[in-house]
């Protein structure tokens, strides 16, 4: 079990809880929507907005927090989030704020208090970058984008 630290931003609706878990299997904890003047921001169709959370954390060194669209609003209103998954490394210590985007045709209202991501916490490996002068052979070779599909 990992533990991530959480405070409360000044201004925060505390009685909105932390992040939870809505199922025994879920991987991800939801975030909710925490105006500062409890409001409600509207989305035209195409534009994006920077959600608060109301919430800072410390995640310990060897992790992260990945920021992932919930499927409800992509399927149902085409809300998801453009830079998904977005990633928060851990010695990032200031507010954390959710890119929300209208993939939809319709407007949408994101209201105080509205479960708007979910939040996966994932171990982080390193790597080391080595330059060589050639890279091995595979069977698909160079073969880019959809050179592994259907074939006509």
């Amino acid at each position: 079990m990992v533990t991530i630290e959480l405070t409360w931003d000044e201004g925060a609706d505390r009685s909105l809880g932390l992040p939870t878990y809505a199922s025994a299997g879920a991987a991800g904890a939801d975030l909710r929507a925490n105006f500062p003047d409890r409001g409600v921001v509207a989305l035209k169709p195409g534009a994006r907005a920077l959600v608060p959370t109301g919430l800072r954390m410390a995640i310990p060194e060897g992790f992260e927090v990945q920021i992932r669209p919930r499927s409800g609003l992509a399927l149902k209103h085409g809300i998801t989030l453009p830079n998904a998954p977005g990633t928060i490394d851990s010695d990032y210590r200031g507010p954390l704020g959710v890119i929300l985007m209208n993939a939809g045709d319709k407007r949408f209202e994101i209201s105080h208090g509205d479960r708007i991501a979910q939040m996966v916490v994932a171990p982080v490996l390193r790597a080391e970058f080595a330059l060589v002068d050639t890279l091995d052979d595979t069977l698909r070779g160079v073969g880019g984008f959809g050179s592994t599909g259907v074939s006509e």
